[in-house]
Formats: structure tokens, C-alpha cells, sequence
């Protein structure tokens, strides 16, 4: 028992340095991600042929912006972006710099998952909308997003997920976090202990976030 108790607070510090980092750039990320990533899902279905805001060109647009930065590897991503993320906040290193990657990389991934709930949602219920006489904007607050709500909540759990995956690489190369962690003193130095205890919290951490994203989605799914 005292083996057990020395082994879980061992490293507990440094190990919790580790989560508050890891849940600052996915929470950041994350929200900001949602901000830009759900009215770009909204408007490459809006925009889609024979729906209520039909325009092939800003179609094809939205959907050319999602395409091409879902084809780029993450670590890629974070390499190229370094010029611009130097010019918004001074430097491409730390834990503050990992947010800017981590949101692009994540806005185009909301926004095909958006587009494939709203897409679940039966046209029947647009058609009868839009006989009542409402507004494109009236249908996208009150029928598409309402309807799809925990589909969406599902899909943000996913994203979720992604990011905290990407945020152990993001610290692979010096973001901070529990990847950084896991790379800086459980590989370089062979201290297997943390490595362990690394993988263990993020299994712990995508578990709770996969659990509370099942609750919250069944909560408010009244079909």
C-alpha cells in the first residue's frame, strides 16, 4: 500500500503542471475553434445547391477551406504556421503558442462535422419552416441547429478528443503539456515511470471527456 501511494504521488507536481497546461490549450482552442468552426459547417450547407442561401461560389469556397486544411498533417500544420503564430503573439514556443495551431487546425474539422449533422436533420422539417414563412436566419437558429444539437455535441466531443491528441504532439515540441512531459523526462531521460503515468492521465482525461459528451448529448436528445 505505501509502494501504491508513493508510486501515484511521486512526480504529482510536475504531472499536474502537466494536465493545467494540457487542459489550457485544448480549452482555448477549443472554444475559439467552435466560434468560427460552426457558422463555416452552417454555411457550406446553406450554400449548398437547391438549399435556402443556394450559392455555388461561396460553397465551393468554404468547402475548398475545410478540404485543404484537413489534408495537412497536424505537425506540419504547426511548422508552417510558426511565421504567423511568431506575428500574433511574439514567439512560436510555450503553451500560449500551441492554442493557434491547435484552433486552425480544428476549425475546418468542426465545421465537416457540423455540416454532417445538419445534414441528419429531416427536410421535412425546413420544408415546413419555410412554409410558415421563416427566414434563412430563423430556420438556421431554430430548426437546423436545435434539431442537431446532439449530434453536434457528439461531433465537439470528438474534436475534443483530436485536440487533446494533438496537444501531445503540440508538446513534443515544446508546448508544454502532458506530451511535452512525456517526451522531455519519459523518453529522453528513460524514465518509464512518467512516461506511464502520462499515458494513464491522458486515458483518464479522453475517457472523462467522452463520457461527459455521451451524458450531455443523451440529455438533450428529446426525439
Amino acid at each position: 500500500m505505501k509502494n501504491l501511494l508513493a508510486f501515484i504521488i511521486k512526480d504529482l507536481g510536475l504531472l499536474w503542471t502537466g494536465i493545467q497546461q494540457t487542459f489550457y490549450m485544448v480549452g482555448i482552442s477549443m472554444a475559439i475553434s467552435t466560434l468560427f468552426g460552426i457558422p463555416l459547417g452552417v454555411g457550406v450547407v446553406v450554400t449548398e445547391e437547391g438549399n435556402i442561401l443556394e450559392n455555388k461560389y461561396i460553397n465551393f469556397i468554404l468547402s475548398a477551406i475545410i478540404n485543404v486544411v484537413r489534408s495537412i498533417p497536424f505537425i506540419v500544420l504547426m511548422v508552417a504556421l510558426i511565421p504567423f503564430t511568431r506575428f500574433l503573439i511574439n514567439t512560436s514556443i510555450g503553451t500560449t503558442a500551441a492554442v493557434v495551431p491547435l484552433t486552425i487546425a480544428a476549425i475546418p474539422f468542426i465545421g465537416r462535422i457540423v455540416e454532417n449533422s445538419l445534414k441528419e436533420v429531416d427536410n421535412g422539417v425546413i420544408e415546413a419552416a419555410q412554409a410558415m414563412g421563416a427566414t434563412p436566419w430563423e430556420i438556421i437558429t431554430k430548426v437546423l441547429l436545435p434539431e442537431s444539437l446532439p449530434s453536434l455535441i457528439l461531433g465537439l466531443t470528438i474534436t475534443a478528443i483530436t485536440l487533446i491528441g494533438f496537444s501531445a504532439i503540440a508538446g513534443a515540441i515544446g508546448a508544454g503539456g502532458l506530451g511535452d512531459i512525456a517526451v522531455r523526462y519519459g523518453y529522453h531521460r528513460f524514465e518509464t515511470v512518467i512516461m506511464v503515468k502520462t499515458v494513464i492521465l491522458l486515458i483518464i482525461l479522453v475517457q472523462g471527456v467522452q463520457t461527459f459528451g455521451n451524458w450531455l448529448a443523451n440529455t438533450l436528445d428529446h426525439s
